[in-house]
């Protein structure tokens, strides 16, 4: 590995250093001044939690990251460093010279702390993915397939997804089914799955929330984590789940960080004049990825056999005064396969 890859400039806007973050896949990065002395460490949970308290998506890594970075002087024990390192949970460690300019970067065997860190990882709770839509977006194709049978190489969307949730040691799923749902049935039944699915027959369209009236009853856990469908979304879920249990939510929002580029001059007027002209400006906004995490006793606020989006969940949800939290993550964590251009993208992605 080379040490520059995980150095970032103080200066770095934080949407550039969260697709720096996707790409180096460590989870973290070593913030720099222009010596390459180092500021702090940043990771993603540095940057949610940025963006949470300020509410933007603007900033710089400089103002950012954790200044109180674990490191270690030229010279160190690299046992005592080692222990100390897997005792705090931390693989990677800068190591400095005397004027605080990065020399090497010290990597720990991560068996070891991968050994230590499994027992945590593990999810003993149910998902239930929302499978019941049309799929008009991706016309003609779901005029023959149901949507969460669009194929991802070779591999439905809806295996891909929940693989990922099997990764943490989710076992039970609930499928809202409608619409071809008998095509759906037919295709797991000649599979051998290392997990269960449970469908939630919708005897009429319900929309993104309405069939989670089904469950009542059923789910024995405290929460469940709730998707479309038609996105991935490549995050730490222990993580996720973490966040919503040590914040007291009744609903946590995952949403990602987008950034729009405006191709032309802006311009911008007052009383009547030309103020300023705006050459091609960016703009930041955090998008609902489809994806949520929601306690149990949410579902007696959904009405049964009604027509009723999450977005109604949230909506009486906040008349009912419970908690709403969101889990920022970044663009390239969340893929969008339910319209074309983005189904494309992700063929190209997986090189399938």
């Amino acid at each position: 590995m080379n040490i520059l890859d995980l150095l970032v400039n103080k200066n770095t806007n934080i949407i550039d250093a969260m697709k720096i973050l996707d790409k180096t896949a460590k989870k973290i990065l070593f913030v720099v001044d222009e010596n390459n002395k180092l500021i702090g460490s940043l990771t993603d949970g540095d940057i949610r939690r940025y963006i949470l308290k300020t509410g933007s998506l603007d900033g710089e890594v400089k103002d950012v990251c954790n200044k109180n970075t674990f490191k270690v002087k030229l010279g160190y024990d690299k046992k005592e460093i080692v222990e100390e390192a897997i005792s705090k949970e931390i693989k990677y460690v800068p190591v400095i010279s005397d004027n605080d300019t990065i020399v090497e970067i010290l990597i720990l065997e991560e068996s070891k702390i991968d050994s230590k860190l499994a027992i945590f990882k593990e999810l003993k709770i149910p998902v239930v993915i929302m499978a019941g839509g049309f799929g008009t977006r991706l016309e003609p194709f779901t005029k023959i397939l149901p949507k969460p049978l669009i194929p991802i190489g070779d591999k439905t969307i809806l295996e891909i997804i929940m693989g990922k949730f099997y990764e943490y040691g989710i076992l039970d799923f609930y499928l809202s089914v409608n619409y071809k749902s008998y095509i759906i049935k037919s295709y797991f039944s000649e599979i051998n799955l290392p997990f269960n699915i449970t469908y939630l027959q919708e005897e009429k369209p319900l929309g993104t929330a309405g069939s989670l009236y089904l469950l009542k009853g059923k789910i024995k856990s405290d929460y469940f984590i709730l998707t479309n469908c038609d996105i991935i979304i490549d995050i730490d879920y222990y993580d996720l789940c973490d966040f919503h249990y040590k914040n007291n939510n009744h609903i946590t929002i995952v949403v990602s960080a987008k950034n729009y580029k405006i191709p032309y001059g802006v311009c911008e007027i007052k009383d009547g004049l030309l103020y300023e002209i705006k050459e091609k400006p960016e703009m930041n906004f955090l998008i609902n990825t489809g994806m949520y995490v929601i306690n149990s006793n949410v579902l007696n606020i959904i009405p049964e056999n009604e027509f009723f989006h999450a977005t109604d969940l949230i909506n009486v949800s906040k008349r009912n005064n419970y908690k709403i939290g969101v889990y920022p993550i970044s663009e390239d964590s969340w893929i969008d396969v339910g319209q074309w251009e983005e189904y494309k993208k992700v063929i190209e992605r997986f090189k399938l």
